[in-house]
């Protein structure tokens, strides 16, 4: 059996068009994109999700060109700019927790963040471990991959989308406007637990001023830090539905973005 080139190179064109979307959305996106994980394992998932997210796109135009390849280079733009709205969820739950640990003057307690590559509040981190858990106990890797399945035959590769086939000024625009995501999310998540550590820093307020004489430094910081992480575990309860609707609102995005 022998095999044609002409026969092969469709198939080609089709496999590259959709390793260049699965390969920017996994070069960003968390969980799929940790560099915790080994370059080869992460370079096999994403060989591994072309080729069956592959038969799924319809026929691509020739990657050979100049336009061929600004198109590859758009679908990787469009498969980045999709994870990175993903990843500002992530980025909003870490710095929620980073300002419940500035509010229970844990902040310099820190450990090292291979994902950004320096160094983290422990806090942000212990936040980042849950949300990532919650994100695979709610099936958000395979809603995903459904994503990516889904977005070739609403914006198929070098389709008259908008912009081409990747995203048009209207998409890069509201990526950039969901990054005020960052910091309101970062509150909604830090606000039961960073609420219940300004009662205590009044109620330390008020002692000061009964009593002067009295060492709050000396006194004030372990009570602070023993309140505090009673109040973390109170608090506790509210990340699921706090992280449950910052999802909510990036998928809504990613959706938009890729129905073309």
């Amino acid at each position: 059996m022998t095999l044609e080139v002409a026969w092969l190179l469709p198939w080609l064109d089709r496999f590259l068009w959709v390793l260049a979307r699965v390969g920017g959305l996994c070069l960003v996106v968390p969980v799929f994109g940790a560099t915790v994980i080994p370059r080869r394992v992460r370079l096999g998932a994403v060989v591994m999700l072309t080729l069956v997210l592959a038969p799924l796109a319809p026929a691509a135009p020739d990657v050979l060109g100049a336009s061929g390849m600004l198109g590859l280079a758009g679908q990787l733009v469009t498969g980045a700019a999709t994870g990175f709205v993903l990843k500002l969820v992530f980025d909003a739950v870490q710095f929620g927790g980073g300002l419940v640990g500035q509010g229970m003057s844990l902040g310099f307690a820190e450990v090292v963040d291979p994902q950004a590559g320096g160094s983290a509040n422990v806090l942000g981190q212990f936040y980042l471990v849950l949300a990532t858990l919650l994100f695979l106990a709610m099936d958000g890797h395979l809603r995903l991959i459904a994503l990516l399945a889904d977005s070739f035959a609403s914006l198929p590769p070098g389709g008259s989308a908008p912009g081409g086939s990747a995203l048009g000024a209207n998409g890069l625009h509201a990526v950039l406007a969901f990054g005020v995501q960052l910091f309101g999310g970062a509150v909604r998540v830090a606000l039961p637990a960073v609420t219940s550590l300004l009662v205590v820093n009044i109620g330390f307020a008020a002692i000061s001023r009964a009593a002067p004489s009295m060492n709050l430094f000396a006194v004030g910081f372990p009570i602070t830090v023993s309140l505090g992480f009673i109040a973390l575990w109170l608090s506790l309860r509210s990340l699921p539905g706090a992280f449950d609707a910052l999802q909510g609102d990036a998928w809504d995005l990613m959706h938009h973005l890729l129905d073309g």
